[in-house]
């Protein structure tokens, strides 16, 4: 691992690339402005052709407006929620441990559908690119189901069963009704936007989320406060918003996805159920959805230890919790457009150029969550008191803050790392990772500090920085080995 970061600094491109467009961090000034423009219009560029720092920067550009648009679904929604008192605060906390396992699922599926679709779109196989993105959609359809009739008839049972207080029960449980009864809408938003970006298109990604924060912003404070005509509807209305957003987003995605990116096209002769493809997205689906539901239960345990602790806590951490997602959302970009370069250069036979982009993105990411770091340390409490007045949920908060950044950098390391062998197809291996950190590590001693030691919140969040940051560094190290290259999908 040691090497690898000493060669950091003078990588160099693939022998492909000398024959192509200069990388746009060594363009002028026009011509930067020229590759933004293209990395939100959208290229036809040839992602394991063209210069590596070229196709990052245009992967990696609308890959990270897409996921800051889709953080701040979230900032908005406590940002007006907050103003509804802590308890309102914990029933969002306390709905998204059931988003959470939703969201595996989706993520996990999500993942395998961006290797699949990348792969073929390397081979340059685009009508199976098309008949996979297709099938991927069934798929999540039929995964959104049991969370709708749960979320419709047991609303109040989950809150309780999560430790909530009376008045979540009682007045929040609508929330949790429309968020996971109208599930669909993010299980679509998260594996179409994994098509277009496996396929390279990921300025349509980017688009279908501008759409939808835009309306959940317009509808937020309009239902949860009400004007004119329209009633106030509390913390119901923040989920009315954020499902209407969502639909509509679904709706441009579907639209677009017919009309043919730049990358890959559905047709309607490709309406159809092939269970072979079915049971391919599936079986390289499965080591995802693992990785993701053992990460995300985690945080399930976490916040039940948080709930006894009290509604402070929960409310505490959850508002962190939508400050850190937020800005790790450039982050993340970085790491999915790692993914994508994975797996088309991959199945264009360049594993060489594939690894080439994780260690290149990785220090980009570790330059960006230094960056971070520093006003997670400086202006921790600042940056809770945009969402709350209540002093012991601003202190909870920034302590977290404050401790995550001490090694936030590991965090660009962990997700490019990880990304990769999600890419390359290889989700068996962060799911035996997770599973190890999170579950064998995280619970155990995160309930030790704060319940038998009496740590409080406190033993929670530091729980969480010493497994976190040790499993950033293992991931990192797996990666190295680069048994990924050899995996097919």
């Amino acid at each position: 691992m040691t090497l690898h970061f000493n060669q950091l600094g003078d990588m160099k491109e693939s022998r492909n690339e000398d024959l192509v467009v200069e990388p746009a961090a060594s363009l002028p000034s026009s011509s930067m402005w020229q590759a933004l423009k293209d990395a939100i219009r959208g290229t036809e560029a040839d992602y394991t052709m063209i210069g590596l720092r070229r196709a990052i920067f245009l992967l990696a550009v609308p890959m990270i407006l897409e996921l800051v648009m889709e953080s701040t679904f979230a900032i908005v929604d406590i940002f007006f929620v907050g103003k509804l008192g802590s308890s309102a605060i914990a029933t969002v906390g306390l709905t998204e441990t059931y988003l959470f396992l939703l969201y595996s699922l989706a993520m996990g599926l999500a993942m395998a559908v961006t290797a699949i679709i990348a792969r073929r779109v390397g081979e340059k196989s685009t009508e199976d690119a098309g008949t996979a993105a297709m099938q991927s959609i069934f798929l999540a359809l039929l995964c959104s189901i049991p969370f709708t009739i749960a979320g419709i008839f047991f609303a109040k049972d989950l809150l309780a069963l999560m430790g909530a207080d009376a008045w979540s029960i009682e007045h929040g449980y609508r929330y949790t009704q429309w968020m996971l009864g109208g599930n669909a809408v993010i299980v679509l938003l998260f594996v179409i936007n994994a098509i277009f970006r496996g396929a390279g298109d990921a300025a349509i990604a980017m688009r279908v989320l501008f759409i939808s924060n835009g309306i959940n912003v317009l509808l937020d404070p309009l239902l949860i406060f009400g004007w004119g005509i329209v009633p106030a509807m509390g913390i119901e209305g923040a989920a009315i918003a954020t499902n209407i957003g969502r639909s509509f987003g679904v709706a441009v995605q579907v639209w677009a996805l017919f009309k043919g990116g730049k990358h890959i096209q559905v047709k309607l002769s490709q309406l159809y159920w092939d269970a072979k493809i079915i049971l391919n997205i599936i079986n390289t689906s499965l080591g995802g959805v693992a990785q993701m539901i053992v990460a995300m239960t985690s945080w399930i345990f976490l916040m039940r230890i948080l709930a006894d602790v009290g509604s402070e806590a929960v409310a505490g951490a959850t508002i962190a919790l939508r400050i850190m997602l937020f800005t790790l959302m450039p982050a993340w970009g970085l790491s999915n457009a790692a993914a994508t370069l994975v797996g088309q250069n991959l199945g264009a036979g360049n594993p060489e150029r594939a690894e080439s982009s994780v260690w290149k993105i990785g220090f980009y990411n570790m330059i960006f969550l230094i960056v971070v770091s520093v006003i997670y340390f400086t202006f921790n409490e600042s940056l809770m008191q945009i969402f709350t007045e209540d002093e012991r949920v601003i202190a909870i908060g920034a302590e977290w803050l404050q401790i995550l950044s001490y090694s936030y950098l590991v965090y660009g390391w962990w997700m490019v790392s990880g990304q990769a062998f999600n890419g390359a197809g290889d989700t068996k291996t962060p799911t035996k990772i997770n599973l190890v950190f999170f579950w064998l590590i995280q619970i155990p001693l995160s309930y030790y500090l704060a319940i038998t030691l009496d740590w409080q919140h406190t033993g929670v969040f530091w729980g969480v920085f010493i497994s976190e940051t040790s499993v950033g560094l293992f991931t990192l190290w797996l990666f190295s080995r680069g048994s990924w290259k050899t995996v097919k999908v």
